[in-house]
């Protein structure tokens, strides 16, 4: 299972290095000690708390309450849910408060080994994109 740094989980969660110490402190994100002593979340478990967390965020706004203007083209995630069918797929990116969800082929997922807790970016292509002001 892929483990991540508390650094690199605070980047795909949207929120700053200190604020995820803060959650791992109180309880909310579990943690263990590598052997050079730094702290490391597994994947599912981050990929678990990044649900948890976007499903209580206030929709269109960031960490500290600011308005979402537009959103870019890639966004680095987690992959929270992978369903296989017998020839298409579905998989769920949680990208800080943004859930991407994409449908693929089954040959694909399996070639690049998705599975929950691994980390990924979706990139998105629109021929239109609709740019809201808070």
């Amino acid at each position: 299972m892929q483990e991540y740094s508390i650094g690199r989980a605070a980047r795909l969660l949207g929120v700053s290095a200190d604020t995820v110490r803060r959650w791992a402190d109180a309880g909310r994100l579990p943690t263990r000690r590598d052997e050079a002593g730094k702290r490391q979340i597994g994947g599912a478990d981050l990929a678990a708390f990044a649900v948890a967390l976007a499903a209580g965020a206030a929709p269109g706004t960031g960490e500290q309450g600011e308005p979402y203007t537009s959103a870019r083209n890639a966004f680095p995630g987690i992959i929270t849910a992978v369903r296989l069918g017998d020839v298409a797929a579905q998989v769920e990116i949680q990208a800080g408060p943004h859930r991407l969800v994409s449908l693929l082929t089954r040959e694909a997922v399996e070639e690049l080994g998705l599975a929950v807790g691994m980390e990924a970016v979706a990139r998105v292509k629109a021929t239109s994109v609709h740019v809201d002001l808070a």
